[in-house]
């Protein structure tokens, strides 16, 4: 296919993906469904990937996403936000044996349920981290249909389903709320200031590798411009809602290429180990919000296991500290990203021990 007629077919699926997403966002957005216009985005793309359309979110407009979100967490950040940080150590030391409990209890019953290999099992119970899993998935031999669909129905689950949970419970405010600011042509050059300085630092993190780099930049610097009253200007409302819906585009358009017949096959152990990572994630957060006294909706937004890119976006539709959801999941990909690597070499050496060694090919044999 020509470059041209490529770009043309790509701009078309674009297109057709953000109808989608801004049909689903804006109807629950203005339904009022707590952080509807990201719920109800990913629920519309998801739907129609599954349904055979051909849903797509290019790499670059992703990219643009994450540090308008970065830039959208950082500006609700106040001096008083930052106070609040010294009940984080003893937080993320409980978050840290958490995604321990969760990776060994959700791998223990995708083997004992469903019968998968431990390598194969320890991936899809992962906390998070999927694109980390899927390129580790590929290098040890294991199933990644099975990995990436369970890791996808999860991060679909949180997104959509735990803001709905919190809200029935009466832990976050029910209805849609302002999310941003009015747009003050007067304060444009300051916009401006903030929206240059945290992309530049988001590409510097991106650059260095640093996890979550173009999302967690373009946070930090947009939290330190803010915190320390250089900048008081914030995203419009308009543009912030823009990006959740453009957002849960990515989300949803996961599901493109999935046939329905090989996800009813992999559901029952999505749900089922789902349900295990939220029953031992619950435990630890009532544990620490019986000791430190913090608020239900922050605590479990900030352990649950799922795509951090979207938890942040749900800490900010809901108007939860960003700081704290923030550095919990920072922790998380750290945690994650370095211990799978880690237990993946572990878990190899016994196969290799076990496997025959190679017949020994004669000399210049092809």
């Amino acid at each position: 296919m020509p470059p041209a007629i490529d770009r043309i077919v790509i701009a078309r699926q674009l297109a057709e993906t953000l109808a989608f997403a801004a049909v689903g966002g804006l109807t629950f957005g203005l339904l009022g469904v707590p952080a509807g216009y990201l719920s109800g985005s990913i629920l519309m793309v998801a739907a129609a990937s599954l349904a055979g359309r051909p849903m797509l979110m290019p790499l670059l407009p992703m990219r643009i996403l994450l540090v308008l979100i970065g830039i959208s967490l950082g500006a609700v950040v106040t001096p008083a936000t930052l106070n609040g940080m010294t009940a984080y150590p003893l937080s993320i030391g409980v978050l840290i044996v958490a995604m321990v409990c969760v990776s060994v209890s959700g791998a223990a019953y995708l083997r004992v349920v469903h019968g998968w290999d431990k390598m194969t099992a320890y991936l899809a119970a992962a906390p998070g981290g999927l694109s980390q899993v899927m390129g580790l998935a590929a290098e040890v031999e294991a199933d990644i249909r099975a990995i990436a669909i369970v890791q996808t129905v999860r991060v679909v689950i949180i997104a959509v389903g735990l803001p709905a949970g919190l809200s029935l419970f009466g832990l976050v405010s029910r209805g849609a709320r302002s999310v941003g600011g009015p747009f003050d042509p007067s304060r444009l050059g300051e916009l401006a200031i903030l929206v240059v300085a945290s992309t530049i630092a988001s590409l510097i993190a991106y650059r260095v590798r640093f996890p979550g780099g173009l999302l967690f930049g373009a946070m930090l610097t947009s939290a330190t411009l803010h915190g320390s009253g250089v900048i008081h200007v914030v995203m419009p409302w308009w543009v912030t809602n823009t990006v959740m819906v453009a957002f849960g585009a990515v989300t949803g358009s996961r599901f493109a290429g999935t046939p329905l017949r090989m996800l009813a096959h992999f559901i029952g152990a999505a749900f089922g180990s789902f349900a295990v990572a939220v029953a031992v994630t619950a435990v630890f957060a009532a544990g620490l919000v019986g000791i430190l006294a913090l608020p239900i909706g922050e605590v479990m937004i900030a352990y649950a296991p799922g795509a951090v890119d979207a938890m942040m976006l749900l800490a900010l539709a809901l108007h939860l500290d960003p700081v704290y959801v923030g550095a919990h999941h920072l922790v998380r990909i750290f945690f994650v990203s370095l211990a799978m690597p880690l237990f993946a070499r572990r878990a190899i050496r016994p196969r290799k021990a076990a496997a025959p060694p190679p017949a020994k090919r004669p000399p210049f044999e092809d």
